[in-house]
């Protein structure tokens, strides 16, 4: 599977009508495309910062899909008065524990590392972070996107509230500090979310 994010980052006042736009007007008509296989949206109201990531069943299906979707994408940033970055990605890893409920939040960290290191990444994120992140309370699910051209990660982590991302810092904080040291990656962010939109129908790679 593979997934094309876009972030907005733009007027905070404005995040409302954008979740409205995405929800109302961009979903429903990427639902409607060939091999689209679902759809999320994340948001920081504080920030503006917000990140709409489409789910497709296989790399010819999303590439068929970019023109069609660009007027989409303009039409987000002219809402959000904001500029955008593009990204596409592999879906190396889902794992859901439980669906995600109102109110839930994500937390995503982004990496960088040698890109003939992926594979190692990502079955060290299998076999040793994996099963600790499901003994963190309120843990929901998982994902892990690679771009395997220039070795960037992206882990989304999804919890049942804010409270409960809040209390899992220190323990992932400790999780990401080995993991990264481990395999020589380098975090070039990380950012907790509202997650406003969850409807994917990605079946499990895990």
């Amino acid at each position: 599977m593979y997934a094309r994010s876009t972030t907005v980052r733009g007027d905070p006042r404005r995040v409302d009508d954008g979740i409205a736009y995405v929800r109302d007007e961009v979903m429903p008509a990427l639902q409607g495309m060939s091999g689209c296989v679902g759809l999320s949206m994340l948001c920081d109201r504080d920030s503006g910062r917000c990140i709409v990531t489409s789910a497709w069943a296989d790399d010819t299906a999303m590439r068929a899909t970019e023109e069609t979707v660009r007027a989409m994408r303009e039409r987000v940033a002219e809402m959000f008065d904001g500029d955008i970055e593009v990204n596409q990605w592999e879906i190396s890893v889902l794992h859901r524990m439980r669906e995600a409920p109102d109110g839930a939040c994500t937390r995503v960290t982004w990496t960088r590392s040698d890109p003939a290191q992926m594979d190692r990444v990502i079955d060290t994120f299998r076999l040793a972070l994996l099963p600790r992140l499901e003994d963190i309370p309120g843990f929901c699910s998982v994902s892990v996107m690679i771009n395997r051209v220039n070795g960037m990660c992206a882990v989304a982590a999804t919890y049942e509230s804010r409270e409960a991302m809040r209390a899992s810092r220190e323990t992932v904080a400790a999780m990401r500090d080995e993991f990264t040291q481990q395999l020589g990656l380098e975090v070039t962010d990380m950012a907790e979310f509202e997650l406003v939109l969850a409807h994917l129908r990605v079946p499990e790679t895990v």
